[in-house]
């Protein structure tokens, strides 16, 4: 039977760590999308282009 040596003990422990952060990140990431396509909110790219969905309103008086 093998003995583990400490330093590869405390490598996995820092790769767990380093699992554990990235999962979380995949996870927030994925949740902002899956909110913004149920809002529908900010749906248009930016190409450059002005788009009457971005000029302020006008109110007309009469």
């Amino acid at each position: 039977m093998r003995v583990e040596h400490e330093v590869h003990q405390r490598r996995k422990g820092r790769n767990f760590g380093i699992l554990g952060v990235l999962l979380a990140f995949i996870l927030i990431v994925f949740g902002v999308t899956v909110a913004k396509i149920q809002t529908g909110g900010f749906s248009e790219g930016f190409d450059h282009v002005a788009r009457p969905g971005m000029l302020p309103v006008e109110e007309e008086s009469q």
